[in-house]
């Protein structure tokens, strides 16, 4: 039985919970999220909370149960505190700035990154090494900041690079003579 699964999402004040068919919609301050459950699932919502019941005892029908509870409770938060993720950047010379609609990076190439931000995301560069990817879907602000940190992942020698703030990176010796 799924201990996730068996508590209900409660909606704050201000946020609005619809279901039609195996679709929710939740409506907050931030914006509109929809999530399509699964025929293993059903869902309904009362008493100000969306509650998530398995249909039947299958094994599919189970592990649909905590999944979809997770995802309508990531649907809740993100209309109304939204998620964030926070990179920094270290290294000579590497840093940051949003221009309009774009993210500059000089990252140590020969040009700069010009990456385009997406339709739904907010990026600040607050420092010259520190962004933030801010968002209503989880899914996007971590792929966004996944993207960025691809065009230079940090290196195990120096720790030079784009990391999650607070990520630990593993440090090697260098060569010995």
């Amino acid at each position: 039985m799924s201990r996730i699964g068996k508590k209900p999402v409660d909606l704050p004040s201000g946020v609005e919970a619809s279901v039609s068919g195996q679709t929710v919609s939740v409506k907050g301050p931030k914006g509109t999220r929809t999530f399509t459950a699964t025929d293993d699932v059903a869902v309904v919502v009362a008493d100000g909370s969306v509650t998530i019941e398995p249909r039947g005892k299958s094994k599919r029908a189970r592990q649909q149960w905590g999944m979809s509870r997770t995802q309508v409770a990531n649907l809740v938060q993100g209309v109304t505190t939204g998620f964030k993720k926070e990179l920094e950047i270290q290294g000579v010379g590497y840093r940051a700035q949003v221009q309009g609609n774009t993210l500059k990076l000089a990252l140590g190439y020969s040009h700069d990154v010009e990456y385009a931000i997406p339709e739904g995301i907010t990026i600040t560069a607050a420092k010259p090494t520190e962004i933030a990817v801010e968002g209503i879907d989880q899914q996007r602000v971590g792929q966004v900041a996944a993207e960025i940190r691809k065009w230079r992942a940090p290196e195990p020698y120096k720790g030079k690079g784009i990391r999650y703030k607070g990520e630990y990176i593993f440090r090697k010796e260098g060569k010995k003579k």
